[in-house]
């Protein structure tokens, strides 16, 4: 299966000063068999060593002494590695003395490529005490396959209609009717690969929905990894109680009521570091970079994958379908997940996935803008909702305060531009509102950018 990180590899590898790539992101997002691919595709020879079956390599590495290193690679590998070839350290954070060798082995091999990936890195990161070699590594960060890669397996022929200047102009009818099925198809498949793999070769979304519980049992199977035994318990209630708290603010209580609230924030911050679920900070909104204002306290949790979510929550593929429009988008998390999912790789490959959003709490009541993005420099609302733009109190709210001069709106209609109507006895501005159809939040930054 194809996938737009290989564009980034391809990038990396032809680059004039290459340095070692680690790939970042959750377990079974595909990080090994994108690197396979690649050198498939590019006719490289691969070297592939597995770290976890190998720990007995950290006297090695820690040696820093390159061709020690290498020896014992070449002995695993058996075979010679040469410059110009690819070297692939798969689950480095098995062996984390071998993150800091990376450095010196790009420094004395330079011709030789060097990618390393790892599931639970941060673990590892945190375990140990050596400096990391800063300035001296890229990083690229994978998480699962957006909606365009998974059209381009299952209706490829749609893939002309997904795109900036497809939607700007207007879609057939018939073709924004398939890719809404489509959409509610990905919904509860996703884009976990191997999930993505068995809808493709089987059609059934039931084969899928098996893959994502060996999925799901995996991470669980982990948690013994990086958890104490005395968090077992209450890292598995956490977990199964994420799935019905996305797009919600963040309570503790929420998770458990019988628990101490620093004991449920330890548990969530394993997962988040497990890449099982993101954080989505507010931000006051006023300008950017947001992270500048952003709240530590005040956040909500998207999920690693939507059909994850989906299955974690007890909806297959059959309960997507028989929602209407409005239940779909307004009720429950599937349509905020979808979009936030892929927002939260707006910044690129290079980036770590980053993504805020806007409340303002009142005694009487809320505030809340689901998403903000910056357009360069510019700060961007994003709504997921269906209805009129009369419903969008919240987004006129925050037009009034913040003053953009366009807000974004995904729910599952056509695309459309409209001027909302100022309203001079609240205060309100008036502002254009782009109304773009779910499916379109694979292809945002495109359409922010035409």
């Amino acid at each position: 299966m194809k996938r737009h990180a290989e564009a980034e590899l391809r990038r990396w590898f032809n680059g004039r000063k290459r340095k070692p790539l680690v790939l970042r992101g959750a377990r079974q997002v595909g990080k090994s068999t994108l690197v396979r691919n690649y050198a498939t595709a590019e006719g490289l020879v691969l070297h592939e060593i597995n770290l976890e079956r190998h720990p007995e390599l950290g006297k090695t590495f820690a040696s820093l002494r390159t061709e020690t290193i290498l020896a014992e690679l070449e002995s695993i590998a058996r075979a010679p590695i040469r410059d110009g070839e690819l070297l692939f350290l798969d689950e480095i954070q098995a062996v984390p003395e071998a993150i800091p060798a990376l450095r010196y082995l790009a420094e004395d091999r330079p011709a030789l490529a060097i990618v390393a990936a790892g599931s639970l890195l941060e673990f590892a990161l945190a375990k140990h005490s050596f400096s990391m070699p800063v300035g001296r590594i890229s990083y690229l960060h994978l998480g699962p396959m957006d909606f365009s890669e998974y059209a381009r397996e299952r209706s490829p022929d749609l893939l002309r209609y997904l795109a900036a200047d497809a939607i700007a102009k207007g879609i057939p009818d018939g073709a924004h009717a398939r890719l809404l099925s489509l959409l509610r198809e990905y919904c509860a498949v996703g884009g976990m690969p191997e999930a993505v793999l068995a809808m493709s070769e089987t059609g059934s979304s039931r084969e899928a929905s098996e893959v994502q519980t060996q999925i799901l049992q995996t991470y669980q199977d982990d948690f013994a990894k990086y958890a104490s035994d005395r968090q077992l318990a209450l890292l598995q209630t956490v977990f199964r109680g994420l799935p019905m708290w996305i797009g919600k603010k963040a309570k503790y209580v929420n998770f458990s009521r019988e628990d101490l609230p620093r004991d449920v924030k330890a548990c969530l911050e394993l997962l988040r570091k497990a890449k099982i679920f993101s954080a989505v900070h507010h931000a006051d909104g006023n300008g950017v970079p947001f992270a500048a204002e952003e709240s530590e306290a005040v956040w909500k949790p998207l999920f690693l994958d939507v059909g994850l979510m989906s299955k974690a929550a007890g909806l297959d593929a059959a309960a997507i379908g028989r929602m209407d429009s409005v239940r779909l988008v307004n009720e429950g998390a599937v349509a905020e997940q979808f979009v936030g999912q892929h927002l939260l790789s707006f910044r690129g490959y290079s980036e770590p996935p980053l993504l805020h959003y806007w409340l303002r709490e009142g005694r009487a009541s809320n505030a809340e803008v689901d998403y903000l993005v910056d357009r360069s420099g510019e700060v961007v609302p994003v709504e997921v909702k269906a209805g009129a733009s009369g419903s969008l109190r919240s987004l006129a709210q925050f037009m009034k305060e913040k003053g953009p001069r366009r807000s974004y709106r995904f729910d599952l209609n056509p695309a459309s531009r409209q001027t909302v109507a100022a309203v001079p006895s609240r205060e309100l501005p008036a502002y254009e509102l782009v109304s773009l159809p779910l499916y379109a939040a694979a292809v945002f930054r495109d359409i922010l950018n035409a």
